[in-house]
């Protein structure tokens, strides 16, 4: 496997000091399952590269492999397959090894350096990409690179083939080198979506250090922790407990400051008020006996439903364990009388995964939520709200985007919130609500919330799913 780092930074041999290696003389790393070494095809003032060469050692594979069940069931498996070729978790494991200093941002002779964005050129002659091309795209383009890729064949021989699941990847970025590094850390197996090594609750720690200043940001961040540790459930959520924990500190304050700038007419227009209202009708008239509010935040859906005594089972789902906090507090959970308080529940979860928990209601409500999805998150939003959960009715509130223009403090083109990944017309809306409505045996109306312009709308916009 073979991974060059390129730089026309002046002088460009300077690479040399980052990655502390002569660009002089080859050197060569012991691995736990074979060698990495490290040379410089071209090092000149104009242009320097650094090459990364991993030998894997198909023998140290299954040296001492048992298998799950001890007897060395999977062994075939383990030596004979693709990992001496593509980048990988090896791969990884190789740079923290082998540009463990660089990759921390530290160089003694080029301290400042270091710390200084350069021209840099990555390439990887053979990437396993399970997820294709777009899925590549859509972890490294957010973080400002350049992406190009070739899918390569099964056999360039045999054309009828077809192409494989693998490419030959370059990316371009101006960029401190110790940011790339940890990039490639984190992204190499997620793209891949495997690791060669047991993975527990240490590899959180690990995960979140490298992922630090731009993993919580990430479009992708849900399926990054997703992979980076095997699909583990309970690793995952403890993984983004952790990160929004520490990259959200003071999540009352943010929310706060969010009721001030995410509707600029609010407090004018009740709106919030005028939301909850408009969604515990719908629900009361469907007749329910049990509800989910799904991203339910601090917890104001939640107050008005517990008010309404034909509900017997409440329950609030937030992928904050902070934003529960709050909603326990303002909601004094603990001080509510035992027949009010077994019916309501808080539970921790995120609305773009499968969750078992989820079915049997007679209702789900989605109140300002979807917005704060990336767009590619909306089918996994659906599969699991409408497929899997499948309740009969759901009731989604969102901005009418319009309706913008009608706040004064809100600059033009600018959403209402700093954490709204979109904001939809009226059209939109209607047109994404009534294709979820044809896939999933549902009927769908919709219906303005707030002060109707005779122009733009009303301000939200609510969509009724109803089976």
């Amino acid at each position: 496997m073979l991974l060059t780092i390129s730089t026309t930074h002046r002088p460009a041999t300077d690479l040399g000091y980052l990655v502390a290696k002569n660009p002089a003389r080859c050197q060569s790393f012991e691995l736990s399952h074979g060698k990495a070494h490290v040379f410089y095809p071209e090092a000149s003032e104009e242009r320097c590269t650094v090459a990364l060469l991993l030998d894997i050692d198909p023998v140290a594979l299954v040296r001492g492999w048992r298998g799950p069940s001890g007897d060395g069931e999977g062994l075939l498996g383990r030596y004979v397959n693709d990992r001496p070729y593509v980048a990988s978790s090896f791969l990884s494991v190789a740079l923290g090894r082998v540009f463990g200093s660089a990759m921390k941002g530290t160089s003694k002779e080029r301290a400042e350096l270091a710390a200084t964005p350069i021209p840099l050129e990555i390439e990887l002659p053979v990437v396993p990409c399970r997820g294709g091309e777009l899925f590549l795209r859509r972890l490294f383009e957010p973080l400002g690179y350049e992406v190009e890729a070739w899918r390569l064949a099964l056999d360039e021989r045999f054309p009828e083939w077809g192409e494989s699941a693998y490419f030959a990847v370059r990316l371009r970025i101006g960029a401190r080198l110790a940011d790339v590094l940890t990039h490639l850390y984190v992204l190499l197996p997620v793209l891949d979506n495997e690791k060669h090594y047991w993975v527990g609750e240490d590899e959180i720690q690990n995960l979140l250090a490298k992922g630090e200043g731009w993993l919580a940001a990430h479009p992708e961040r849900d399926q990054i922790l997703h992979r980076s540790l095997r699909g583990q459930r309970r690793l995952t959520r403890m993984a983004l407990e952790r990160l929004l924990a520490d990259e959200e500190p003071d999540l009352e304050a943010r929310e706060e400051q969010a009721a001030r700038t995410e509707d600029a007419g609010d407090e004018r227009l009740s709106l919030n008020e005028e939301r909850v209202a408009a969604v515990l009708a719908v629900v009361t008239e469907t007749g329910a006996r049990s509800v989910v509010d799904l991203g339910c935040g601090e917890g104001r859906l939640l107050r008005a439903l517990l008010r309404q005594r034909s509900l017997a089972r409440i329950v609030g789902l937030d992928v904050s364990p902070r934003a529960l906090d709050i909603a326990a507090d303002r909601l004094d959970l603990e001080k509510l009388p035992p027949a009010q308080r077994q019916r309501l529940e808080l539970w921790q979860g995120s609305v773009t995964y499968r969750d078992a928990r989820l079915a049997g209601f007679d209702a789900a409500c989605a109140v300002e939520v979807i917005e704060h999805l990336e767009l590619d998150r909306l089918p996994a939003f659906e599969r699991v709200v409408f497929e899997h959960a499948r309740p009969p009715c759901v009731v989604m509130t969102t901005p009418n985007a319009e309706y913008n223009v009608r706040f004064p403090g809100l600059p033009a083109g600018k959403l209402r919130h700093g954490d709204h990944r979109f904001e939809w017309t009226r059209a939109e809306l209607e047109a994404w609500a009534r294709g979820v409505a044809e896939r999933r045996g549902y009927a769908v109306r919709f219906a303005a919330v707030g002060p109707i312009d005779p122009e733009v709308g009303a301000p939200t916009q609510m969509a009724v799913f109803t089976r």
